[in-house]
């Protein structure tokens, strides 16, 4: 079944090549290739690939928050004038740092705009009026992490999250190295800037901008192993983990349909009726998805090393199946 949908997805020019990996209770876990890693010499994708994970990398950014909140050094209601002090009004006009919390930085209700390199983001709205899906919240949300820490937020990550589980395949990339082997070409069909252009290879692009919002490399055993360790309420406290998954409702914001924000994940109600929870990521050349069951008993984690697929088509073909 699985199998199927993704030949399915590829046949269907969902992207050169996808892989997935299913993990359900005790059972061994299933993982499937389709298509290609390398549109020149054909070679297939394998397990064990790293590629970029685009906008999970808020999962784990949500969840480290969350863990220097627990240790004191932080509080959800803090604001961003009390950390970064005149950034916010020097870069974005009509800004109010007093206003915004690190809490609606990371569920997105700051009022805060999105915005891409070199475009001037457009003036934001009143702070914790409603959902707006924007990366300069979770960059804010890195910087005031390294504040609180006196770390940077690679070696944050690393103390609080990455070493202890033992994800040794997820990582801010170095630009002079930005993928580790193995991994699958990564092709686009747009710039940066998100125009048109004919589909070309991207591995090598510098995405450092993306960083707190969409940075991170990560391979589909990392991602698994971090989800359900979230999902189980093994990462966070009590009153964090409630923190992480009080959810604010997306309607209206042209976003994913059918979906709830938190702090860093987010659920997603299926055409067939089932929610899952974790969340999706898309940056130039990667399209991710790793979604599983609340109490984390069945995950799901597939990447696509292309950036034309429409998210819908993995969820009908893929996701839906499974759930």
């Amino acid at each position: 079944m699985i199998q199927r949908a993704l030949d399915e997805i590829v046949a269907g020019d969902g992207g050169p090549g996808i892989v997935a990996e299913l993990r359900a209770g005790h059972e061994p876990p299933w993982f499937g290739t389709a298509g290609v890693a390398d549109l020149e010499t054909g070679r297939g994708r394998e397990p064990g690939e790293h590629f970029r994970v685009g906008s999970f990398t808020k999962a784990f950014v949500g969840t480290l928050a969350l863990l220097i909140v627990a240790e004191g050094k932080l509080a959800l209601d803090d604001t961003v004038a009390a950390w970064l002090p005149g950034v916010l009004e020097e870069n974005v006009p009509g800004s109010d740092s007093t206003k915004i919390t690190l809490r609606t930085l990371l569920n997105h209700t700051s009022g805060l705009p999105d915005a891409y390199p070199g475009q001037e983001p457009p003036r934001p709205q009143e702070p914790g009026t409603r959902f707006i899906y924007s990366k300069v919240n979770y960059n804010l949300a890195g910087m005031i992490i390294e504040a609180a820490t006196g770390q940077t937020l690679a070696e944050a990550l690393a103390v609080h999250l990455t070493g202890p589980l033992g994800l040794t395949g997820t990582y801010f990339p170095d630009v002079a190295d930005p993928l580790r082997l193995p991994h699958a070409r990564h092709y686009s069909d747009k710039d940066e800037m998100g125009g048109d252009q004919e589909i070309h290879d991207v591995t090598d692009a510098d995405l450092s901008w993306a960083w707190a919002a969409g940075g991170l490399v990560s391979t589909t055993g990392d991602l698994h192993v971090f989800l359900s360790a979230l999902l189980r309420g093994e990462l966070l406290a009590p009153e964090q983990q409630r923190e992480m998954f009080t959810t604010v409702s997306t309607e209206g914001a042209d976003w994913v349909p059918g979906t709830r924000y938190g702090l860093g994940v987010y659920s997603q109600t299926l055409s067939g009726g089932a929610t899952l929870w974790g969340g999706g990521g898309f940056i130039q050349g990667s399209v991710t998805y790793a979604m599983g069951d609340r109490d984390g008993s069945r995950l799901l984690v597939s990447n696509l090393n292309g950036d034309w697929n429409d998210f819908s088509l993995t969820l009908a073909r893929l996701f839906d199946p499974c759930f």
